[in-house]
């Protein structure tokens, strides 16, 4: 199929940790069940954003509550998507993704980026300015030190001489790479270099960027051994009744909108175009999937055929939804999706 969708169609779980309106503890305990949960159903992969000073994140430490997921699961994959590059040392990012690979086994997926929002970088005093040379150094310096074993770079950001490393990733040569982007150049990037991509929006320009990508591929390559992973995200609320999944699904996104738009009006700038500032919006975007296992099923294996897309990356807690909300989606996901892509 023109999309790659066939048995090897994989779902993995995408996660902002925004504030769910209780205490932040009680919140990584309920969030840490619900992934314990998907880990036994076969999802593939746990993948968290990095968010600073805003309810929009509640995980501005990826690796940190990473080490707390490769604890308590077996097979799932985990990850930052994305961690943003800008606010570490390069050299120090390597370190602990070396030693969280090492802890879970061989299961990390490293995201990087630059971030969506300069106003969290701003908090730490990289200006606008300066973000897109200081993220192509520490990058650099990140691939640099994944494939060698002494550390040297001279830049504008960074400088390094002869840095021995002493740590190694569990998986060699290194752990699959991702980008998140619905740029058809950051496509094309990604593509050359092997790296994974994770994508949002209406299936239909996501399919722009899936066949950027797969134009630019190298013939017969497979990153890792495996066919690269193509992702589509979406917002997804299953319950019983359709009326039951909206009635949901709508409170949780109104909570969850009011933290995404937390900086933008705190610093009275406006929002992204794209941002839906409704639930019926979100709806209408694509960005949120929601109804019963059948009718979420047809909906989503249609938005990935018609997007290329050969990942499923499913936000299953968002908002203030219920853990027993976010448990009967995962399970149903596993029942309607899952169990028929299961080669």
């Amino acid at each position: 199929m023109k999309s790659g969708l066939s048995s090897r169609l994989r779902c993995g779980i995408f996660d902002h940790l925004d504030d769910d309106g209780q205490d932040a503890a009680r919140q990584y305990e309920d969030r840490l069940k619900l992934i314990e949960v998907c880990d036994s159903l076969g999802f593939y992969a746990y993948h968290l954003a990095e968010h600073h000073c805003t309810p929009h994140g509640r995980g501005p430490s990826p690796h940190l509550f990473l080490s707390s997921v490769a604890q308590r699961t077996r097979r799932l994959r985990i990850g930052p998507l994305v961690l943003l590059l800008n606010l570490y040392h390069p050299l120090r990012a390597f370190e602990e993704i070396c030693m969280l690979d090492q802890l879970s086994g061989g299961r990390l997926e490293v995201g990087i980026g630059r971030g969506s929002q300069p106003i969290e970088s701003g908090y730490f005093g990289i200006s606008a300015d300066a973000a897109p040379s200081r993220y192509a150094e520490a990058s650099e310096i990140l691939n640099i030190a994944l494939r060698g074993h002494t550390l040297s770079y001279q830049g504008d950001h960074f400088e390094l001489s002869d840095v021995p490393l002493a740590l190694r990733p569990h998986q060699r040569p290194y752990p699959p790479i991702w980008i998140a982007s619905n740029r058809a150049e950051s496509a094309q990037w990604a593509a050359a270099n092997g790296a994974n991509l994770a994508c949002i929006g209406p299936a239909c320009v996501v399919r722009n960027v899936t066949d950027a990508y797969r134009s630019h591929r190298p013939h017969n390559t497979a990153a890792h051994g495996r066919e690269p992973l193509l992702g589509l995200a979406r917002m997804v609320v299953i319950a019983k009744s359709d009326q039951d999944a909206h009635a949901a699904a709508e409170t949780a996104y109104r909570r969850w909108l009011e933290s995404f738009k937390f900086l933008y009006e705190l610093n009275a700038i406006p929002t992204p175009p794209a941002l839906p500032l409704t639930f019926d919006a979100a709806l209408e975007s694509e960005l949120c999937v929601v109804g019963t296992s059948a009718s979420v099923r047809q909906v989503l294996l249609q938005q990935m055929e018609v997007a290329g897309a050969n990942y499923l990356l499913c936000q299953l807690a968002f908002g203030n939804l219920p853990l027993e909300i976010s448990l009967y989606t995962a399970t149903a996901i596993k029942a309607e999706i899952l169990d028929s892509f299961d080669g």
